[in-house]
């Protein structure tokens, strides 16, 4: 076969300009479906099955119940399952954990950013390190027990504090290095201090990351119940460690509806904070473009 034929051969075999057009339409369109049911279909299985009867949600599927009742069903969450309490329970953890740390995982980020020195590589490497290895459970119960925190509300804050320190150093330190350090020298030069500089300055510009940090950490904090289950060992309700121990209770044993129902009021907060930090986003970024 001469080359000649061979290239027309290989031309041949080459889509028509149409075609790409079509396939480049259509891709946006088959992810945004492939996405609307990896996530919309969990979703709607939870919703329906909170809203049918306890003889309807036996064996949980995604049809519709032949009667809403998907008020009484939170209703008698709320009332029953001691929602109020494990919701103060889970407020009373996750809001001083976050605060902490947010604070000081920023602080720290600034420094190992500005600072480039090697034993500050060392340190960014042992800081974020936690991201990879596993924390050990039983030298953190047996800590806090000679501390004298464990089973309560500080031990527990000590404990997502140290956990969820390194996600935030490794998102702040990050983005602290795209910020113009002449906005620093600048803020020196008026006679502002360190302090100064990081609030003033550097911390404004870090609502974005902090907001997506936020994001982050109260989805770990708020869902989680197997650092609450050895630390606090039911001394203090949350949510999931309640949700835990009453799934095997008479109320709720093979009550998938109820189940269900809880889900849903556990999960009301999170979106709530989704919806603010996510616009917390949005302002953040558009603030920088026109500045």
């Amino acid at each position: 076969m001469t080359v000649q034929a061979f290239g027309s051969k290989v031309r041949g075999r080459v889509p028509a300009p149409g075609s790409r057009g079509i396939a480049a339409r259509l891709r946006p369109f088959a992810v945004v479906v492939l996405v609307a049911l990896v996530m919309g279909v969990p979703l709607w299985l939870v919703v329906v099955t909170a809203g049918k009867s306890q003889g309807e949600a036996l064996s949980p599927d995604l049809s519709l119940p032949s009667r809403w009742q998907l008020w009484d069903n939170l209703a008698q969450v709320w009332q029953q399952g001691e929602v109020p309490a494990a919701f103060f329970g889970s407020l009373l953890v996750v809001a001083p954990s976050v605060a902490l740390v947010l604070t000081l995982g920023s602080m720290a980020s600034w420094v190992l950013a500005r600072r480039t020195t090697r034993l500050n590589a060392v340190l960014y490497a042992l800081a974020i390190s936690g991201i990879v290895l596993p924390p050990a459970v039983v030298t953190i119960v047996l800590l806090l027990r000679q501390l004298g925190l464990a089973g309560s509300a500080v031990g527990m804050i000590g404990v997502y504090a140290g956990i969820y320190m390194s996600t935030v150093i490794f998102f702040v330190t990050g983005f602290v290095r795209t910020v113009p350090l002449s906005l620093e020298e600048a803020a020196r030069m008026d006679g502002a201090g360190p302090v100064r500089v990081f609030v003033s300055v550097i911390l404004p510009l870090l609502r974005p990351v902090l907001a997506t940090a936020t994001i982050l950490i109260c989805l770990y904090v708020w869902n989680d119940v197997f650092y609450a289950f050895f630390v606090v060992g039911g001394r203090l309700d949350t949510l999931p460690l309640n949700l835990f121990q009453v799934a095997n209770a008479g109320l709720y044993l093979n009550n998938w509806h109820l189940i269900f129902a809880y889900i849903i009021l556990m999960s009301l907060p999170l979106l709530v904070v989704f919806a603010v930090a996510q616009r917390k986003i949005i302002s953040g970024i558009t603030g920088g473009a026109v500045k």
